[in-house]
């Protein structure tokens, strides 16, 4: 049974940083694209990150660019978030979901996506 779960969401105040894991289980998680969303309360859900499957390419949402980092440790079978100089409209439950392939296709939007994780909650005060 193919389980996605995030860890390392909060409370953070405005500036300042945290970092995000998604461990996976069940399956060969070090083949396949990992994206990070985010969904704040009466918004639809947002496209924050995403990564290869080998972590040599790497794709960030316009809002997040320059902030976030996403990287991966295959040996850990986990991909992470970094956030930077966090600002109050970065609050939301951040989802990471797996991929269908070793690849993200930005133009298939969630078409890339086949597993969600149950999401993580990061609350930033300003």
């Amino acid at each position: 049974q193919v389980q996605l779960v995030e860890s390392g969401g909060g409370l953070m105040q405005a500036g300042g940083s945290m970092t995000l894991s998604c461990s996976a289980s069940g399956h060969i998680f070090n083949n396949f694209a990992v994206g990070w969303f985010r969904q704040a309360p009466g918004k639809e859900r947002e496209f924050v990150s995403a990564i290869n499957w080998n972590g040599a390419s790497t794709y960030y949402g316009d809002s997040v660019k320059g902030r976030f980092t996403i990287t991966r440790d295959n040996g850990k079978s986990t991909v992470y978030l970094r956030l930077n100089t966090l600002e109050s409209d970065d609050t939301g439950v951040y989802y990471c979901a797996r991929g269908r392939s070793r690849t993200y296709y930005p133009g298939d939007g969630d078409n890339n996506w086949i597993y969600w994780g149950q999401g993580t909650q990061v609350t930033v005060s300003s």
